[in-house]
């Protein structure tokens, strides 16, 4: 059974950065695409960043330029990596993996930009 577990999360001044991970367990044959999304209090869950197949990469535009997503070359850890951070970026961060025509989330790691 496939797992994904955040960590990386925490509070962080305004300007910050952060770097969320995502460690992901269990037997893969196929990675088809590995993205980040975000839930602030009050809203829906948006799409921060997506990696469909190592090759096309899509940004929201609010992190644009700011974020940057990755994976190490064994597959097995997702990376979000944030700068410049801003208080409109606190919310919950899911890792979100699709692998083998399935889907697959994480339990979500808590960032919280604040002075």
């Amino acid at each position: 059974q496939v797992q994904l577990v955040e960590s990386g999360g925490g509070l962080v001044q305004p300007g910050g950065s952060l770097r969320l991970s995502c460690a992901v367990s269990g037997s893969i044959f196929r990675l088809n695409a590995m993205a980040w999304y975000r839930q602030a209090p009050g809203k829906q869950r948006e799409l921060v960043a997506r990696n469909i197949n190592g090759v096309s990469t899509v940004y929201a535009d609010s992190v644009k330029g700011r974020f940057t997503i990755s994976r190490d070359n064994a597959k097995t850890t997702v990376y979000l990596q944030m700068h410049s951070l801003k208080p409109e970026d606190t919310a919950v961060y899911y890792c979100n993996v699709i692998a083998d025509e399935s889907n697959y989330w994480g339990q979500g790691t808590q960032v919280t930009v604040s002075s």
